[in-house]
């Protein structure tokens, strides 16, 4: 990919900087950092910045929104260092890591709808006041004993202890996180991702407050992906001005 001389007004660090609420010093960092393509200099060694670095500035910062600013950093020096497979690579890999937080919500979601039927009325919901112990909730699971065992090691269900026979008991909250983990182990969710999932129902406070959650979650994840729209658009016109 040539660069092609720029021809336009020469702009000041602090024209790039102006209405982006950027430092002059943030904007020379982003070209020492080659996020920026590299400026001429005039004899007295000051910075000459053109048009192509406004829109550089601009494709970074858009790309930054969507894609995180590592991210984004990275793609605008493959671009500068006429490595552009290698930016298409990881703007691929972004959306694909997008697409796979679609999913896990979209389990999530379906897990929780699960559980809202098999705690219905007439169905074998949840324990009485007791608990239960990890025989009878790991055949009512359809699972071992040694897999909630395992689950409690990774901090997905914490059972107390009976105090006679030490025996696990699980109360209502344990079956249903145990519950919701085993839907997600359906959906082939390895257990360290489960863990977060989890530990948005406890500070959640159970499943039905989770459900402002999610609406938060689906929001900032069509926003990341209209981000990412935007910074497309910024980085094709980039891209078109290097020719």
């Amino acid at each position: 990919m040539a660069h092609n001389s720029p021809t336009g007004s020469r702009l000041r660090p602090v024209d790039l900087a102006r209405g982006h609420g950027l430092s002059t010093q943030a904007v020379r960092n982003y070209e020492d950092d080659g996020i920026l393509p590299a400026a001429a200099r005039t004899h007295s060694g000051y910075r000459v910045y053109t048009p192509l670095h406004a829109q550089a500035l601009r494709a970074f910062l858009a790309l930054a929104r969507g894609h995180g600013r590592q991210t984004a950093a990275s793609v605008m020096r493959a671009v500068n260092e006429d490595a552009a497979d290698e930016a298409f690579r990881l703007v691929d890999e972004s959306h694909a890591q997008l697409l796979d937080d679609r999913s896990t919500l979209q389990a999530v979601e379906g897990a929780l709808r699960d559980l809202e039927r098999i705690a219905a009325p007439g169905t074998d919901a949840a324990p009485g006041r007791g608990g239960t112990f990890i025989g009878p909730l790991a055949n009512r699971l359809g699972i071992r004993p040694a897999t909630l065992r395992q689950w409690e090691r990774a901090g997905l269900v914490r059972p107390r202890r009976d105090p006679l026979t030490g025996y696990r008991v699980y109360d209502e909250a344990d079956v249903r996180d145990a519950r919701l983990v085993r839907q997600l182990r359906r959906g082939g969710y390895r257990l360290e991702q489960i863990v977060p999932l989890i530990g948005r129902v406890r500070s959640a406070g159970g499943l039905a407050p989770l459900e402002a959650t999610l609406r938060d979650w689906h929001g900032r994840l069509s926003a990341r992906g209209r981000a990412m729209l935007a910074g497309a658009a910024e980085l094709e016109e980039y891209l078109h001005r290097l020719g």
